[in-house]
């Protein structure tokens, strides 16, 4: 197994509202919807690409981009892949975007509560505490295939949002084809953002979420010792997160009546997350879309001033023998996480013969990945480690999207 790397069936990076909105579709709500989508790409540009899956309009976000704090955004503040939808975002053509503009978008698209639609032979439990508190960001949705047979391995998946946006609602959609399958359950966690709590409080609640599967592994009939993760950007990272420190306990945390419980996990797919948040903004640079603003609201202050905070919030600090085994996507032009932050990961995991295969998506931004070959390797791994099949896995180069 430790020669081993994976692949199938996780649906595209995109979002459902983004394929409501496709050519082709022209009602007016498709219509109304397809302004939905280019909202999503402005409020969840860069490493807050998941963050509005569900319809979440964060303040934090907005207020990131408004550099010079004027309450509104100047097409100059803009991400430059959003600024030439500006005119369809601008609908009182004044030359800019203020907050209600942005909420007569945000109307349009789903409520971040609305429960997604799961397949039939899927059952799902929303919303279930996992740190003993009333919060609603510590909470998880768990799917269980209806038909089942002894205990379950776990499928783990975290949403992203440069750990200021996003929701689990998001990426439930990630797991409930795999659980349909009957071999998996799923689980979607939800954690406190940063405007709410700075680091480690992010992987403390996804520590605290493993605990609890790990707790409640005898009433679900979930197989404690089957848990792989997944994460997207703000969630790779927490995702790599899980599986570099799965050997210590220095970020650990208090929360939940679990704290027996071990918070190792078995597999982790990383897809596009930040590897060293020491660097990146050397890395990335500044500017609408980068992730310099994102850490720091993260870390609570500047890098340069939160050395330490920043190397125990970098996975590739933490990288060990004893970590799991690594799947790694991310594409060559992504300007938002640097391609270089996963090869550095991967090169790390590799020098201390941990087994990591690297996916470069040729020519690929930040996500949207349109290669179906890619979903195929995602199963195909999570078989291999949750399931015993045998897939070899090196580093592949793909093309962003399928030739012919």
């Amino acid at each position: 197994m430790r020669s081993q790397l994976v692949a199938k069936v996780l649906p595209g990076t995109e979002t459902p509202i983004t394929r409501a909105s496709a050519p082709g579709s022209r009602s007016a709500g498709a219509k109304r919807l397809g302004l939905g989508a280019v909202l999503l790409a402005l409020l969840a540009w860069g490493m807050a690409g998941l963050a509005l899956a569900a319809g979440q309009v964060p303040q934090g976000i907005f207020d990131l981009l408004d550099r010079n704090r004027d309450g509104r955004l100047s097409p100059e503040e803009l991400p430059p892949a959003v600024q030439k939808r500006f005119p369809i975002l601008d609908r009182n053509k004044d030359g800019f975007l203020d907050q209600a503009e942005v909420e007569q978008i945000r109307a349009v698209l789903p409520p971040a509560s609305q429960r997604p639609r799961v397949p039939a032979n899927v059952e799902a439990h929303w919303d279930i505490p996992y740190a003993g508190t009333d919060e609603p960001r510590q909470t998880l949705d768990l799917l269980l295939p209806k038909t089942r047979e002894g205990k379950l391995p776990v499928i783990v998946a975290i949403h992203g949002g440069g750990w200021i946006g996003g929701d689990k609602r998001g990426v439930i959609g990630r797991v409930a084809s795999l659980v349909a399958s009957g071999k998996y359950a799923g689980v979607s966690v939800g954690y406190r953002l940063s405007n709410q709590a700075s680091w480690p409080a992010q992987i403390h609640d996804c520590k605290a979420a493993i605990r609890w599967i790990r707790g409640n592994a005898e009433k679900y009939s979930l197989d404690p010792e089957r848990i792989g993760v997944i994460g997207w950007s703000a969630g790779g990272h927490l995702a790599a997160m899980l599986g570099t420190t799965g050997d210590t306990t220095e970020l650990d945390g208090e929360l939940g009546q679990w704290r027996d419980q071990p918070t190792r996990v078995q597999c982790v797919v990383d897809v596009f997350g930040p590897s060293d948040l020491r660097i990146i903004r050397d890395e990335a640079g500044d500017g609408p879309g980068r992730p310099g603003a994102l850490v720091e609201r993260l870390l609570g202050g500047p890098v340069a001033e939160r050395l330490d905070l920043a190397r125990s919030a970098s996975p590739i600090a933490f990288v060990s023998k004893e970590d799991p085994p690594f799947l790694i996507i991310h594409g060559t032009e992504d300007n938002v996480v640097p391609y270089r932050q996963s090869v550095r990961l991967r090169d790390r995991l590799r020098e201390v013969g941990v087994p990591v295969a690297l996916i470069t998506v040729e020519g690929a931004g930040h996500g949207n990945f349109r290669n179906p070959k890619i979903e195929e390797i995602i199963s195909q791994f999570f078989a291999t480690y949750l399931l015993g099949e045998k897939h070899e896995f090196t580093d592949l180069t793909l093309p962003n999207a399928p030739s012919g």
